[in-house]
């Protein structure tokens, strides 16, 4: 496993809902001095749950890639990126795959991080491979966050918030990863 150095550029983009894996992405940023980047689609998804299950089980079905309104123009810049995302139907949010499928990440570390409604990562982090055929992507993170579907949105918070930011240190530190920041 490669040793991280101060010196490299962290890049940490993600895609959230309900925002779980926001407070996730924000804690890494913490603990690395990463940039922060959130993907944001051109045409966001609905509101509504239901519609937006539909609309993304059809998306994976025909392999739509949803564009991007985000756009980062200096990602040579950056030597490792942490790429996070929610569990969407036991695979890879449309919007994730449209990401790595935008940028040349060849040569990068790819770090992915996961939240989900207690069904675990599914199909997600093998993806990640496949898609960064050229990358070297490291072990990644995975915790339950809210279950939409049941109402329950942001629960990384309070008490949660805490032992997820313990959690993070522990998988950060098995990288390893030498933060930016000093921490």
């Amino acid at each position: 496993m490669p040793k991280f150095t101060g010196d490299q550029k962290i890049l940490i983009v993600y895609l959230s809902r309900t925002n779980n894996t926001k407070a996730i992405a924000e804690i890494i940023r913490k603990n690395t001095g990463g940039d922060v980047v959130a993907i944001e689609l051109l045409k966001p998804y609905p509101q509504d749950y239901k519609t937006t299950v539909a609309q993304v089980e059809h998306e994976n079905e025909t392999g739509y890639l949803p564009p991007l309104k985000t756009k980062i123009d200096s990602m040579g810049k950056y030597d490792v990126i942490f790429v996070g995302f929610p569990t969407w139907g036991m695979q890879l949010p449309p919007p994730m795959k449209s990401f790595l499928h935008q940028y040349n990440l060849s040569g990068k570390t790819i770090i992915p991080f996961n939240t989900n409604a207690g069904y675990g990562i599914g199909s997600t982090f093998q993806t990640v491979k496949s898609l960064c055929p050229n990358s070297k992507v490291l072990e990644g993170f995975t915790m339950k966050g809210g279950i939409e579907r049941d109402g329950q949105l942001l629960v990384i918070k309070g008490d949660y918030q805490i032992q997820a930011e313990a959690d993070v240190k522990k998988w950060l530190a098995k990288l390893p990863i030498t933060s930016n920041n000093g921490r």
